[in-house]
């Protein structure tokens, strides 16, 4: 194997799995610090009232979507597991294939989503016990915790209400109603998907046709290489 190729796939394996470390810091940092210092449904601006941290917890997928009570909550988080698993996999294959870079950093970063949320999913009911409306909840109650494991909701806080207010009523079928742009709740995790993936939709054709056309690239072994310098000879003498 050349040992230029293992250098490299090793170089940006390494800075990739750097980038799934730091989201992965920062997305736990601020949802331990929100668990532990908010109740359910408190909140306080960050940018006056176009960004708040707004704490609400969730069974089910990113952005609050449910997904089917406990038995749902179960198969989701195994899915997850899977999905984390298989992400690997695939991170590793594109690094190791030589896609470009933007590709691998979109990986890293859907990858990163994934295991965040799978975190809270897996270990957030055993260490933290219940947050409600008016109660903070503890890190490592004596009690045990909320949930048992793959059972643990996941915490949301990031909140950007753009726009919040009564739609003027020339508005078809929704004029004059009360209207909140952007609503839903969500995390670094579900951020550090949500990019990736819509990244790898608008620059797919670039990172995809690069990536075939160098596979057509045709490359000479040593041994060809010789064969045919040697009949470039003959045809000289």
């Amino acid at each position: 194997m050349n040992l230029t190729f293992v250098k490299t796939f090793a170089l940006k394996k390494k800075y990739a799995y750097l980038l799934i470390v730091l989201i992965l810091i920062l997305d736990q940092t601020l949802k331990i610090w929100v668990k532990t210092h908010m109740a359910l449904g408190d909140e306080f601006p960050v940018l006056g009232r176009w960004f708040r941290i707004h704490f609400i917890e969730n069974e089910g997928m990113a952005y609050g979507l449910q997904f089917g009570g406990p038995s749902g909550k179960l198969i989701l988080s195994l899915f997850r597991l899977a999905a984390v698993i298989f992400g690997f996999f695939v991170l590793n294959r594109i690094i190791r294939d030589g896609y470009p870079r933007g590709l691998i950093v979109c990986g890293a970063l859907i990858l990163a989503g994934a295991i965040g949320n799978l975190l809270d999913s897996m270990f957030y009911g055993l260490i933290f016990s219940s947050s409600d409306y008016g109660i903070v909840a503890h890190l490592f109650p004596r009690g045990g915790g909320y949930a048992g494991f793959l059972h643990g909701k996941v915490v949301d806080m990031l909140y950007f209400p753009i726009y919040e207010g009564f739609l003027p009523r020339w508005i078809p079928f929704k004029g004059g109603d009360y209207f909140i742009f952007f609503q839903p709740v969500f995390n670094i995790s579900d951020a550090s998907i949500s990019i990736g993936v819509i990244a790898i939709l608008l620059f797919q054709k670039k990172w995809l046709h690069k990536q075939a056309s160098s596979s057509h690239v045709t490359t000479t072994s040593p041994a060809e290489q010789s064969v045919s310098s040697s009949e470039n000879q003959s045809v000289h003498r």
